[in-house]
């Protein structure tokens, strides 16, 4: 089923990248996932010190850390990027060049590829890459084409 453009483009920055994605999305499924972790283990804190020793694994003794990330996960706040300042890239230039240029994707501008996306190297590959596909097939069939993949791989 083609999602709409209004929808598929508050799921995808200006950049291309998938914000609904993202770990920092508070709408997006590694959130609702980590919340649903978080009821499901419950009161684990007590369990994990316990099975250290009575199933001989060392690995519980982590469970203080993992616990702290997963509580990391399902708090986040971020309302992704065309509706506040990105949560992972404070040196991104894109949406506000966008707005500037009125462009909803980077693919959009004659300047594209340009160097002004505040972006590292391996994200200012991937941007490359993302925008190229959307230009070719379309923002919703790349919508479609990804929304099932991982963001981060």
């Amino acid at each position: 089923m083609e999602k709409d453009y209004e929808f598929v483009k508050q799921q995808l920055g200006p950049c291309g990248v998938n914000c609904g994605k993202c770990f920092a999305f508070s709408g997006g499924n590694i959130y609702d996932l980590s919340k649903q972790l978080k009821k499901a283990l419950g009161n684990f804190d007590i369990y994990a010190k316990r099975f250290v020793e009575l199933l001989e694994e060392p690995v519980f003794l982590k469970y203080p850390e993992f616990k702290e990330f997963l509580d990391y996960l399902a708090e986040q706040k971020c309302k992704g990027c065309r509706n506040e300042r990105c949560k992972l890239s404070k040196t991104c230039q894109v949406r506000s060049c966008s707005e500037k240029k009125n462009v909803d994707y980077c693919f959009q501008c004659e300047e594209f590829p340009c160097a002004n996306t505040g972006f590292d190297e391996h994200l200012y590959k991937r941007y490359v890459e993302i925008n190229m596909r959307m230009k070719k097939i379309g923002v919703e069939a790349y919508y479609e084409e990804t929304k099932n993949l991982p963001r981060y791989r």
